[in-house]
């Protein structure tokens, strides 16, 4: 059990696993090691879906009675990129200068290693909780996120499991530990937009219909006005465009067809369908603005197609849960942590439907980046307050 107790140890063992989504790489085989010396029932389901690669997943369970808390991560990481930009190589789970490089330092399977660490600690300080600890770890929170914690949540309600609280080890910190806990993330919501038009020579515009200045028009209408002020718990709702594009390579040639994608991350005021609502609306009504179409008479010819499954918004308003994370994290650093709903989605938005979530981690500023890496110091620093927060949340029971 003593070497599970050393989160340095437990994510390099992690990192020099390359589980780049969808491949498991060995490293839910090497968590299970971790855990089943602990006395962790462990099951790995395999989840598919049409179009979709096979993910596997880990479920571990230590102790059968409530409360029932999980801690939920993911052990895949997003591709190196150029490995000979690294300064060290990507698995090798090198440590250099106080620091700990490899893919998936802070992102996140540095958070696992020390929840791993702080579980042993504890076990080894106190025995087996007054309740139930689990680890919820999928393999594709960084793919499509289909065939991980929506189905393992499933999966575990099915077979019998019940939840009372969640953590997520994301890197939730933005300079420094102690920083930020997340209670609540955004919705998020994407769309595509297609204008239609006629081919022509752009010396001869009123003979063709350039899609591009109908694009432009309803790009406008989406962006201004603003979409709202923010709320108390959210920031503002913020819409971009990610790409425009209309697979012309010719400058004296107008295009047939332009596309424009983009993304939404919306507040509460806001659910899905709503934001669906609001968009459609004010591209109908810029659909006859025609500033940008002089002599037109047709509104512009477009299409919205949305995709699938959007994210939604959420807000954890669980007291124990999170006045005891903070505690944790002002005993361990001096630091108060600021509650923020802020950054993009994550696997949370799945296990808000199952038990009040939070999320804290490591310092995230290299997460997907070349060279990404860990102060070895933060990783001790994590696992002491990842411990404290099992004591004093049990405690409560």
């Amino acid at each position: 059990m003593s070497s599970i107790t050393d989160p340095v140890a437990n994510l390099q063992t992690l990192i020099r696993c390359p589980s780049v989504t969808p491949e498991e790489g060995g490293a839910l085989a090497a968590l299970e090691a971790m855990l089943a010396p602990l006395g962790f029932v462990i099951e790995r389901p395999l989840f598919k879906a049409n179009g979709t690669p096979d993910v596997e997943n880990l479920f571990a369970r230590l102790g059968t009675q409530a409360p029932h808390l999980t801690f939920a991560g993911h052990t895949d990481v997003v591709p190196v990129g150029d490995a000979a930009a690294w300064t060290h190589q990507p698995f090798a789970a090198t440590i250099a200068g106080g620091e700990l490089y490899g893919r998936g330092a802070v992102d996140m399977k540095g958070g696992i290693a020390c929840f791993a660490a702080a579980v042993a600690r504890h076990i080894q300080k106190h025995g087996p909780p007054a309740g139930s600890i689990s680890f919820l770890i999928t393999g594709d929170e960084e793919g499509p996120a289909i065939n991980g914690t929506d189905k393992l949540l499933k999966w575990a309600t099915e077979t019998g499991h019940t939840f009372d609280a969640a953590l997520v080890g994301e890197p939730t910190n933005p300079d420094e530990l102690g920083d930020m806990i997340k209670i609540g993330r955004r919705g998020s919501v994407s769309g595509t937009i297609t204008v239609k038009g006629i081919q022509g020579h752009a010396a001869y515009p009123h003979l063709s219909e350039n899609p591009l200045r109908g694009l432009v028009t309803l790009a406008e209408t989406l962006m201004h006005p603003p979409l709202d002020g923010g709320s108390d718990d959210f920031q503002p709702s913020n819409l971009e465009f990610t790409t425009m594009d209309s697979g012309n390579p010719a400058t004296n040639v107008t295009p047939a067809k332009a596309f424009a994608a983009f993304n939404i991350r919306f507040n509460d005021h806001w659910d899905g369908d709503t934001i669906k609502a609001e968009i459609e609306t004010r591209l109908e009504r810029a659909a006859t603005d025609r500033k940008l179409r002089p002599g037109r008479d047709t509104p512009i010819a477009y299409e919205i197609s949305w995709r699938d499954r959007p994210s939604p918004v959420f807000l954890t308003r669980d007291e124990k849960l999170v006045a005891t994370l903070t505690a944790s994290v002002e005993a361990v650093t001096g630091r108060t942590p600021k509650l923020s709903t802020s950054g993009g989605t994550s696997d949370a938005r799945f296990i808000k439907d199952y038990c009040p979530v939070v999320e804290f981690g490591l310092v995230g500023q290299t997460m997907h980046m070349v060279d990404e890496r860990v102060a070895v110091a933060d990783l001790e620093t994590l696992t002491r307050i990842y411990e404290r927060f099992l004591s004093d949340w049990f405690a409560q029971a």
